[in-house]
């Protein structure tokens, strides 16, 4: 006997439009929805919006090491991440695992794989509200990123892998300045202790990059793995990205690498936060400036999880785009991106993630409930 749910008195966000009515769920999936009443829960007019997809998140390290020389139970680490997740209306998530590390770095290789192996196993013991695959950000000037990057091949939630370069006169950093505001008052570092920081990372980027960059990419592509870049600031960047068979741009520091990769055929990623604030915190390019170029296609919600919703909503609520539209960016994009053609939008077959959302368009949505393949999860 199948397993029913029907969700009734919504206003249901589809791909295009919205609709009031309600959405039947059978067996974990949309098995249909119509305009109009019908017998079942009444979620009172609220939103009914498809389950968030994140592919960006670095919150989970501050669960784990919630303040400095405090390690926590990993596995307790990810099941508090993954209810601040779940309660942001996040069904699917890419958790950001780092490799590549600094000397004075507080978490570990073993511990980054360690972290993996066991979001993998909080998943198949049925510990998790979200769905949780690996995104392994390759910190491609360490000398050890490709080491850190082969001990992931046996991890099956490995979905996604970006490069990045985090040196001094690099991408983000650019701008020797940015990066002195950035390390220099992070790390406590006198002047002379700063300029041995930045010449040693300068020297070990010019070492291991370029070799690390390819290697990595050829990589992925056997493993099948989806390849993100990341900071790209120039059209050389992205020249460079897309031989290396990169699929999404992420967090791209000018419109002129946005605009580059947009043509190119990447999906372009920005931050919510630069969304909600308003601005980017670095001083790169504005994502609003993006939307209203037609250059970007997904949110991240990157270091705060709720940014996520709050951005769609925000866009909608400002006129920037249509709700649907708004709402596409942080479902269907990233879902497409990474070829997860299950979820993301509200259709038939596809899961039941889905969201009740409550919005008067002026201050943030809540989050009422979470629905993941039909099973209320939050």
């Amino acid at each position: 006997m199948p397993n029913e749910t029907v969700l009734t008195n919504a206003r249901i966000v589809l791909p295009d439009t919205i609709i009031e009515g309600h959405v039947v769920i059978r067996d974990g999936a949309i098995a249909g929805f119509d305009p109009g009443s019908a017998i079942g829960e009444d979620l009172g007019g609220d939103f009914l919006i498809p389950g968030l997809v994140e592919l960006h998140t670095d919150h989970i390290e501050g669960h784990y090491i919630p303040r400095p020389k405090v390690y926590w139970n990993k596995l307790a680490a990810i099941q508090a991440h993954d209810a601040q997740i779940a309660g942001s209306g996040i069904t699917t998530v890419f958790d950001a695992i780092r490799v590549g590390t600094d000397e004075d770095q507080a978490i570990r290789v073993d511990d980054m794989v360690d972290l993996g192996r066991l979001i993998s196993q909080a998943v198949d013991e049925g510990r998790t509200r979200a769905d949780h695959f690996i995104h392994l950000r390759c910190e491609v000037s360490a000398p050890d990123a490709v080491e850190g990057f082969e001990r992931f091949f046996d991890n099956p939630r490995l979905k996604l892998v970006s490069l990045m370069d985090h040196a001094p006169g690099q991408r983000q950093f650019a701008s020797l300045d940015a990066y002195r505001t950035y390390y220099q008052k992070k790390k406590g570092l006198s002047e002379d202790e700063f300029q041995a920081f930045s010449a040693k990372r300068l020297a070990d980027s010019e070492k291991y990059s370029p070799a690390s960059r390819k290697t990595i990419a050829e990589a992925a592509r056997r493993h099948s793995l989806a390849l993100a870049s990341h900071d790209d600031a120039t059209a050389e960047h992205v020249h460079e990205s897309v031989s290396l068979g990169a699929v999404i741009a992420e967090f791209p520091t000018t419109f002129e690498a946005a605009e580059a990769s947009w043509k190119a055929g990447l999906s372009v990623l920005m931050g919510a936060p630069n969304v909600v604030r308003g601005g980017s915190h670095s001083g790169n390019i504005s994502a609003l400036d993006l939307i209203e170029a037609g250059r970007l296609d997904i949110l991240s919600s990157d270091y705060v999880p709720f940014s996520l919703l709050q951005a769609a909503f925000q866009i909608a609520g400002s006129e920037v785009l249509p709700l649907p539209d708004a709402i596409r960016m942080v479902t269907a994009a990233p879902a497409k991106a990474v070829g997860l053609t299950d979820r993301g939008e509200i259709a038939l077959g596809r899961r039941a993630d889905l969201v009740r959302v409550v919005s008067d368009g002026s201050t943030p949505p809540v989050v009422r409930a979470v629905w993941r393949e039909g099973r209320r999860v939050s």
